[in-house]
Order: C-alpha cells, then sequence, then structure tokens
C-alpha cells in the first residue's frame, strides 16, 4: 500500500512537472521560430488524441464502444471536447503567446476558483471559510500577475490577461462538464476521445496547415516536449496518479504545475519575474492547497 502511495506521488509530480515544462517548451517556439498557436493547439490534440485513445482501445477493451452507442453521451462528450478541453488548451497557448509560461500557468488555475463558485451555486451554499480564504487568495493572485499592484496599469499585455483568464474558464468547463462519463468509461478513454473531436473540430475552423514554420533540431525537440510529455506523458501519469491515491490528492500534487512553469521558464528563458510575480505564485498556490482541503477530509 505504502509503495502504490510513493508511486502515485510521484506520477502526479511528474505529470506537473511536464505539464510546467511542455508550456515553457511553447513559449520557446512562439518567440524563436514564430509556431502558431492554434497549428501547435491542433498538432498535439490530435497526435496526444490517437495514442490516448489507442492506448485505451488496449487497456480497456469495449470502453470506446460503449460510450459511442449513447446518444446522450456522445452529446455530453463532444460539449466536452469542445468548450472544454479544445479552448482550454487553446487558450492557455494563447496566454502564453502573449504573455509567458509561468504566468499564464497560475491565472489559468484561476479556473479551481470558477469551479468552486460553480459548485456553490449549484448547491445553494455559500463558501465554508478555507474556500473562502482561497477566493480571496485567488484574486489577489491574478491582482498582482497582471498589475504587480499597480492599480492604473497593466504589468502583461491585455491579450495575454485576456486568454489567460479566458482559459481558466475553459478550464473550470472542463472540469465540470463530464459529469459521470469518466468513472462510466474511464478516464483515458473519455480524455483521448475528446483530444481527437476537439484537435478535429479546431483544425476544420482554423484550417493550420498553411501556417507551419521549418523547425531545426532543436525546434523539434521543443514539439517533442509540448506533445510528447505535456499532453501524452503528462496525462497517462495524472490519471494513473488518480487510481493509485484518489483525484483530490493527485489533482493537488499535479498543482505543482503553478511552480515548475515560472521555474522552467526563469531557468530556460531567461524570463525575468519581480517580487509581485512571486508573491502572486504563491497566492495561486495557497489557493489550490486552500480549495483542496474540504476534498481531503471528505477522501481520508
Amino acid at each position: 500500500m505504502k509503495k502504490h502511495a510513493i508511486l502515485g506521488v510521484s506520477l502526479s509530480l511528474l505529470s506537473g512537472v511536464c505539464w510546467g515544462l511542455s508550456g515553457t517548451a511553447g513559449q520557446y517556439l512562439f518567440g524563436h521560430y514564430g509556431v502558431d498557436s492554434g497549428w501547435l493547439t491542433c498538432l498535439r490534440l490530435l497526435v496526444a488524441g490517437a495514442v490516448l485513445t489507442a492506448v485505451s482501445l488496449f487497456k480497456n477493451k469495449g470502453s470506446l464502444g460503449q460510450l459511442f452507442r449513447g446518444r446522450k453521451d456522445v452529446l455530453r462528450l463532444v460539449l466536452f471536447a469542445v468548450f472544454g478541453l479544445m479552448l482550454s488548451q487553446f487558450g492557455y497557448l494563447q496566454a502564453i503567446r502573449y504573455s509567458n509560461a509561468g504566468t499564464a500557468t497560475a491565472i489559468q488555475y484561476i479556473g479551481e476558483a470558477f469551479v468552486l463558485i460553480a459548485v456553490c451555486v449549484k448547491a445553494k451554499r455559500l463558501p465554508v471559510l478555507s474556500e473562502l480564504f482561497g477566493l480571496v487568495l485567488a484574486l489577489a493572485g491574478v491582482f498582482l500577475l497582471a498589475s504587480h499592484g499597480r492599480l492604473t496599469s497593466l504589468s502583461i499585455s491585455p491579450k495575454g490577461l485576456m486568454w489567460g483568464l479566458f482559459a481558466a474558464v475553459a478550464l473550470a468547463v472542463y472540469t465540470l462538464l463530464p459529469g459521470d462519463l469518466i468513472p462510466r468509461f474511464g478516464n483515458m478513454t473519455v480524455t483521448g476521445s475528446a483530444m481527437l473531436i476537439g484537435g478535429a473540430v479546431l483544425t476544420a475552423l482554423l484550417r493550420p496547415w498553411g501556417r507551419y514554420v521549418p523547425l531545426d533540431l532543436k525546434g523539434w525537440g521543443c514539439m517533442a516536449l509540448v506533445i510528447i510529455a505535456g499532453a501524452i506523458v503528462s496525462y497517462s501519469a495524472y490519471l494513473q496518479s488518480v487510481v493509485l491515491i484518489g483525484s483530490v490528492k493527485a489533482g493537488l500534487i499535479a498543482a505543482s504545475e503553478t511552480v515548475a512553469a515560472p521555474l522552467f521558464t526563469l531557468l530556460w528563458l531567461g524570463t525575468s519575474f519581480v517580487l509581485p510575480d512571486y508573491i502572486g505564485f504563491a497566492c495561486i498556490v495557497a489557493m489550490v492547497v486552500l480549495l483542496a482541503l474540504p476534498g481531503l477530509k471528505a477522501q481520508k
């Protein structure tokens, strides 16, 4: 049992690190090669979706066929794929393009606060004390990251802030939309199928095949980090960690992405941060912990 717990923690930590690393690799591709974020999102969703779906076919035989038998299940899957997964992926990469991976990742995690608000409204209840503090920290974190504490100006581009908040809303939708699909058909089956559907829809909308930019060996290495590490390895590791230690603990540990992304951005790309940025990052991390406390108590 202890070995399973250690493995689960390690896998969820690995997923967070991989997500943080892939965001930094995406920033490098945008800054050094002029790669289009829409083209990159399409490729990431299609390749990762194909791999995860193939794995789910091997591990969970019959689950994919069962998923596509019911009209209501297919409709929910399509809504999840388009309005949740596709928009969150596209919005996140757009936010990185117009700001940086560390700031975009932190702002995206405000989606956890949006999830809490939606849950409270649906349950017709007020947030408990830890959740209320978490919401306050979420607002403080975004304020510090966006303005460095100044009321009259922004420290990041308006587009960076807009796309970061867009990604946060999409993250909340991504969290809430699947409903009972994942418990019934398996996380990898649902996620892989949704990636393929979302990738196909985004490709049809953006038609990105004319936006390819020639890449050298380093550029393709960054592409591998974005697609393989940031989608295939990270999702596979995270989904297995959920099995071993539960969704609440796995999600909390995987939120190490909010630390990994700024760290990789600083060490690899030399992106400079100032004191308000670090305080903002700390606020977001504290928010994630506080919002997870009720779930941790319930799981225990």
